[in-house]
C-alpha cells in the first residue's frame, strides 16, 4: 500500500467514525436547524431594537438620547457570551423563571439584544446619510415628523444600509457558535460532541467550518441578489 493509499484509508476511516458511525451526521443537521432558527429570530429582534435605539439616539430630547446612549455603550462594551449567560441564567433563569420559553428562543433574544446595539448605529448612519432636504420636502408637503421619517427618509436609508445589515447578519450567524454555553446543540456544539466521542479533532472541526462557510456563502449570494433588486431604481 502506497503512502497515498494509506492516507486515503485513514481519511475514510476518520470520516466514517466522525459522521457515519452512530448516525453522528444527524447531530450536525440538527445543529444547522438550531443555528438558522436562532440567527433568523435574532436578526429580526436586532432590527426592531436597532430601529428604536437609532431613533432614540437621533432624538432632540435628552431622556431618549440618554437611554439610547447607555444601551449602546453597555452592549458594545461587554462580551456577547457574557450577555448570553446573563439573559439565560439570570433574567430567564431567576427573574422570569415562570416564563416557559424554549432555549433557542432565549438565545435568540440575547443575540437580538446584542445585535440591536450594532444595528442601531448602522441605521443611525443610514438616516443621517439621507439629504436633509428630503426631510424639509416632506414637512413642506404637510407630513408629520413621524410620517416624513417612515415614508421618505427610512425607505431611502434602507438601500444605503442594506450591505451593512447583511454583514451584521453574517457576523451574527458566526457569533451563535457560543450557544453551546447554555446547552443548545448548534453546529459548533455538535462538532465538539463528535470530537469528544471520537478523540479525533480534525474531521469534526473541518466539517463544522465547511458547514458555516457554505451557509454564509449561500446567504451572501441570496442577499446580493436582493441588493441588486433594491438598486434597480437608482438613477446613475
Amino acid at each position: 500500500m502506497t503512502g497515498l493509499q494509506a492516507w486515503l484509508a485513514d481519511f475514510g476511516n476518520e470520516f466514517y467514525k466522525s459522521f457515519i458511525k452512530d448516525d453522528r451526521y444527524k447531530l450536525l443537521t440538527s445543529g444547522i436547524g438550531v443555528t438558522i432558527k436562532v440567527s433568523l429570530l435574532a436578526i429580526v429582534i436586532g432590527i426592531l431594537i436597532g430601529m428604536l435605539i437609532a431613533l432614540c439616539n437621533l432624538s432632540k430630547r435628552k431622556l431618549p438620547k440618554v437611554i439610547g446612549g447607555v444601551y449602546t455603550d453597555i452592549i458594545r462594551g461587554t462580551p456577547s457570551v457574557t450577555q448570553l449567560m446573563i439573559i439565560y441564567f439570570v433574567v430567564f433563569g431567576s427573574w422570569l423563571s415562570m416564563v416557559n420559553l424554549d432555549k433557542w428562543i432565549v438565545a435568540a433574544i440575547a443575540f437580538g439584544i446584542n445585535s440591536g446595539a450594532y444595528v442601531s448605529e448602522i441605521i443611525r448612519a443610514g438616516i443621517l446619510s439621507v439629504d436633509h432636504g428630503q426631510t424639509e420636502a416632506g414637512r413642506s408637503l404637510g407630513l408629520s415628523a413621524f410620517q416624513t421619517m417612515t415614508r421618505i427618509v427610512i425607505p431611502q436609508a434602507v438601500k444605503n444600509i442594506f450591505p451593512a445589515l447583511c454583514n451584521e447578519f453574517i457576523v451574527l450567524i458566526k457569533e451563535t457558535a457560543i450557544v453551546g454555553y447554555v446547552g443548545l446543540m448548534d453546529i459548533q456544539k455538535a462538532g465538539d460532541f463528535i470530537k469528544s466521542a471520537t478523540f479525533q479533532p480534525f474531521m469534526p472541526l473541518v466539517g463544522t467550518a465547511i458547514i458555516y462557510y457554505v451557509l454564509i456563502k449561500i446567504l451572501t449570494l441570496a442577499l446580493r441578489q436582493v441588493e441588486k433588486s433594491l438598486r434597480k431604481s437608482d438613477v446613475r
